[in-house]
């Protein structure tokens, strides 16, 4: 029964993408987006405008907390979120495990696949611990695997250190996390793995910035076919407040965990002008194949227009994503 359901559901998916497409001209003439299957952590995203099959494995939140007497000038700040993910379930057995075993395993797992791309989507560090960066910098060389990496809201946050939202990701990214980049622009860079451009953009502050809107829209005007990769999801109809960057209800009176989270509120206004367009942006890019995010530990998709929205649940229990674009022949 549950093979089944699981057919019935991977047919559901392919329909719905399809139905966003012109049915009197080809995909790759109309800029049309691509069908896609979802199954478990498996997805497939089929189009015409590639012609040599992409392997990636993705994964976000794996909430790493390791720690020397380099942190014992910060312990204030980490104390919450150093024992938050000290012991996970894993998501396949349910035996006991953790976010570097965890890790480590997703990293074993690229490596006999031989992927062409490992994406880490945020949120690797419950805070930026000096031995975590170290660690992961040291497991990501020995791999050899080609890799990029952007920030998630804890990434950067040593909770109840004094600043603003923007100058701490600045100053923890300058300080500990700048090599995770290898030389690339923190805050918006891109790649391209035969013949798809991967965009990643730092929304871990919920907002984005005038200049990561520029250069999304130039990266969408080069007609390659893309991918989008942030930490935080974009907002969609019927989701809660703290799902979405781009959310219409985000601002201080519904932020619920800044005092938690020892943060900054979120701005009295709400969003900016310039977030709410990028939202606007991303769903009308029709060269866009697929939108991939963390953040909220639940695996979920969203479908607009054909662009398949995608959630990876959290890598601290060894969740990822494999993601494979193929040509549509």
């Amino acid at each position: 029964m549950k093979e089944q359901l699981d057919k019935c559901f991977i047919a559901s998916v392919l329909l719905i993408c399809l139905i966003g497409c012109k049915t009197n001209q080809s995909i790759k003439d109309t800029g049309c987006r691509s069908s896609f299957s979802l199954d478990g952590n498996s997805i497939n995203i089929y189009s015409a405008s590639i012609v040599d099959t992409i392997d990636i494995i993705l994964l976000s939140d794996t909430h790493l907390s390791m720690k020397d007497d380099r942190e014992k000038p910060y312990e204030e700040y980490s104390k919450r979120m150093s024992g938050a993910y000290a012991i996970t379930r894993h998501y396949q057995t349910g035996e006991e495990t953790n976010p570097q075993q965890a890790f480590t395993e997703t990293i074993e797992i690229g490596k006999k696949k031989n992927i062409d791309l490992l994406v880490l989507a945020g949120d690797i560090f419950s805070y930026p611990s000096k031995r975590a960066v170290e660690w992961v910098d040291s497991v990501l060389i020995e791999s050899k695997l080609k890799y990029v990496y952007t920030t998630g809201n804890h990434d950067w946050h040593y909770e109840g250190m004094q600043g603003t939202s923007q100058k701490l990701r600045q100053t923890w990214i300058n300080n500990r996390l700048i090599s995770l980049y290898q030389e690339r622009n923190p805050l918006f860079f891109s790649v391209t793995i035969k013949g798809v451009k991967l965009i990643a953009i730092d929304n871990s502050t919920y907002e984005i910035s005038s200049e990561q809107l520029a250069f999304f829209q130039q990266e969408a005007a080069s007609g390659l076919p893309l991918i989008l990769v942030m930490h935080i999801p974009l907002y969609m109809p019927g989701r809660p407040v703290n799902y979405g960057c781009a959310h219409p209800d985000w601002k201080k009176e519904n932020d619920k965990l800044y005092e938690l989270e020892r943060r900054e509120p979120w701005r009295e206004e709400g969003h900016t002008k310039t977030t709410m367009q990028f939202r606007e942006k991303v769903l009308k890019t029709s060269n866009l194949l697929g939108v991939f995010a963390g953040h909220i530990h639940k695996q979920s998709l969203d479908v607009v227009d054909g662009l398949p929205l995608f959630v990876v649940k959290e890598n601290a229990s060894g969740n990822y994503y494999n993601i494979k674009i193929i040509p549509l022949k």
